[in-house]
Order: structure tokens, then C-alpha cells, then sequence
């Protein structure tokens, strides 16, 4: 059963989370700038037509799985116009500055606030003069770049899953008021929160301990679970593929570890008991490094399983279109939809099998770290 003070501690630590990330998703919506450039172009510039080329295809796919500050449902292949709605652009530059990213007129106009005049190129801002000019080197703009903290397309899917999560788990600790079985959709989170502690956090932390680490637990569970389960929708988020996101979650892990471990933890890194001396001083470079690695791992397996799950969905997805030639309309589209219903179906599952892996191995390690050794 969970409580109230549980539900609350859930609730700060998604607060925190989604801050944390927030700050850094600005600065990931603009990686692989050349790839995002390709794409840009391929859907600004040439899209006065059906996308229907390998290369066209790839950049449009690349387009997909990066931020945007535009949420796009789909783009008219005839007129190229983009149907959906832009987000709030949000600069801190000698002050902030707040806009519509609309103003930017998806890359080709210049937007004045305050007297600054800033333009979006390849999905980055940058500060330039009223005719918009880009100090150009090496194919880059060398032009000053305010801090990006607007509310991109993952900063708004995060933000749809933490007011999902206070809806879900607000419900349930008021069913808990009428009796001890929940009602509702409280039947459905009592199960999964009972396996998250019963089978993730009191095996790998202890019966004395895991109740202290139950918010954190149930609020990455449940929080890249959703995120995961969001991006198999028409809506286009790829949160989780996103590293920033990832980055900041394991993040949460390894500092949530340093600052719970106990001696035995830090004195088995550093000065292993029963090792012979020179053996400890070889040994504990490595303890020290496998600190790092550890969150590494993490933030690794999430980011890589769900973009490439994302990009294999896609690529199967545009089978209909690189086979009509060869197939015809019809066999390419069955082949297309057989294909991708039955990868959806595993990214369903990847999905859940995510979220439950960043879990497990995360109260694996705040387990290892508070962990009292019995010494005979």
C-alpha cells in the first residue's frame, strides 16, 4: 500500500527530475546538428513533393527522433505546410526573453524581443542583427548563442507524463481513504507498485532499507515507463531516446548511491579488506571508475534501445514507399504494416522491459551501497 507521505515523495522527486532535465534537454535538442540540418532541409526546402528517396527517408527519420520547437502531427507532402502547433520559446539574454516559436516561421524569419534580434537555424537559436546575418565557419555560426531553456517537445512530454503521474497516484491515495482495496484505476498501479517493491526493491536493498528508496524507485518506474509508451503513439515523442533524459536520470542514480552509502561501501572501493596492499592500490583506480561506469551503463542502454527501436520502426514503416516500385502499392504496404504491427507489438514490451531494467539495476546499486556486511 502506499501512502501519502510516499505519494508526495514521489511527486518531489519527479519535480526534481523534471527540472534537472529540463535544463539539459535544451542543449540535446540541438546534437548532430549536421544530420538535423539534412533533415531540416529535406522537409522545408524539398517539401513541396512526397518524401520517396533512401535519403530523404533517413533525414526525415533523423528529423523525428531529435527536439524540436514545434510539435508537428504531420507535414502535407503537396504543399509542404505543417499541421500542429509551435511551443513557447523561453532565452535567458541579458534578461528573458519570451516568444511563440511560431515567429520563427519554422527557420525563416528573423524574431525581435527587447530590442535583441535572434533566428532558429537547424534547431538552434542564435542572437544576430536585424537582417538576420550567421557568421558562418566551417559550415557553423559562430554567432553568440542565448541559454536555451524553452519548453521544447520533451520538455512537454515529461511535463504530460509528471501531471499524468499526479493524476494516477492522486486517485489512488484517495481510494485508499474509502477501504484498503483500491477502486478504479487504482486496481490497475496497486499491482505494479506492489511488484516494484516486492520484486525490485526489497531483493536488492533489504528489508530495513527500501522503504527510503521506494519514491525514487516508484517515480523512475513509472515515469520512463509512460515516456516509453508515449512515444509508441502518432504524437512523434522520443523522450527517452533523448540522452539528455537519460543522462539526468541515471544522474539521480548515481548521486542518490554516493550519498546513501555507508563505510563498508566506500572502504571496499578504496581499501578493499582481505586484499594484500599492492593489490588494493591497482584495484582502487578501478572501484573508483566502475563508480562512473555504472550510471554510464544506464543512461547507455535506455537512449540506445528506444531510439534504435524508434528508427527500426520507422525504416519498416517506409517499406511501403521504397518497395512500391519493385512490389507494387499493395504487397509493399502489407509487407510494411505486417512488419511494423509486429515490431510494435515488441516495443510495447521494450517499453515496460525498459523501465523495469533502469529500476532493478539502479536499487541494485543502492542496494550494494547500503548493505551491511555481517562480519564473523
Amino acid at each position: 500500500m502506499i501512502t501519502m507521505n510516499r505519494f508526495l515523495g514521489i511527486i518531489v522527486g519527479f519535480v526534481f527530475l523534471t527540472f534537472t532535465t529540463f535544463s539539459f534537454a535544451s542543449h540535446e535538442a540541438h546534437t548532430e546538428e549536421a544530420g538535423h540540418g539534412e533533415a531540416a532541409h529535406t522537409e522545408e526546402h524539398s517539401g513541396h513533393g512526397p518524401i520517396d528517396t533512401p535519403e530523404e527517408i533517413n533525414a526525415y527519420i533523423r528529423h523525428h527522433l531529435q527536439d524540436a520547437h514545434y510539435f508537428t502531427f504531420y507535414t502535407d507532402g503537396e504543399t509542404g505546410k505543417h499541421v500542429g502547433f509551435a511551443l513557447p520559446v523561453i532565452l535567458w539574454d541579458e534578461g528573458f526573453h519570451f516568444f511563440s516559436a511560431s515567429k520563427f516561421e519554422h527557420e525563416e524569419a528573423i524574431v525581435e524581443s527587447n530590442g535583441n534580434h535572434y533566428v532558429l537555424h537547424h534547431g538552434k537559436i542564435y542572437k544576430t542583427d536585424a537582417e538576420g546575418t550567421l557568421d558562418m565557419e566551417h559550415g557553423h555560426p559562430t554567432n553568440v548563442k542565448p541559454l536555451d531553456l524553452s519548453i521544447t517537445k520533451s520538455v512537454l512530454g515529461m511535463l504530460l507524463t509528471g501531471l499524468l503521474m499526479i493524476l494516477f497516484f492522486g486517485g489512488l491515495a484517495k481510494s485508499y481513504k474509502k477501504g484498503p482495496i483500491p477502486t478504479g484505476l487504482g486496481r490497475a498501479l496497486e499491482p505494479l507498485v506492489l511488484y516494484v517493491r516486492d520484486e525490485i526493491a526489497r531483493p536488492n536493498i533489504g528489508e530495513k532499507k527500501y522503504r527510503k528508496f521506494m519514491p525514487f524507485l516508484l517515480t523512475v518506474f513509472f515515469f520512463i515507463w509512460i515516456l516509453n509508451l508515449l512515444g509508441l503513439t502518432p504524437l512523434g515523442f522520443n523522450v527517452t531516446g533523448n540522452i539528455a533524459v537519460t543522462f539526468s536520470l541515471a544522474l539521480f542514480t548515481f548521486f542518490i548511491v554516493q550519498f546513501s552509502a555507508n563505510k563498508e561501501y566506500w572502504g571496499h572501493i578504496f581499501w578493499m579488506p582481505g586484499v594484500p596492499v599492492p593489490m588494493k592500490i591497482i584495484l582502487a583506480p578501478i572501484e573508483v571508475l566502475g563508480m562512473f561506469t555504472k550510471p554510464f551503463s544506464l543512461m547507455i542502454r535506455l537512449f540506445a534501445n528506444i531510439t534504435a527501436g524508434h528508427f527500426v520502426l520507422m525504416s519498416l514503416i517506409a517499406l511501403m514507399i521504397v518497395l512500391k516500385a519493385s512490389f507494387g502499392p499493395v504487397a509493399s504496404t502489407g509487407m510494411s504494416l505486417l512488419l511494423s504491427t509486429f515490431i510494435m507489438v515488441i516495443e510495447v514490451l521494450v517499453a515496460f522491459l525498459q523501465a523495469f531494467i533502469f529500476t532493478m539495476l539502479s536499487s541494485l546499486f543502492i542496494g550494494m551501497a547500503v548493505v551491511e556486511h555481517e562480519h564473523h
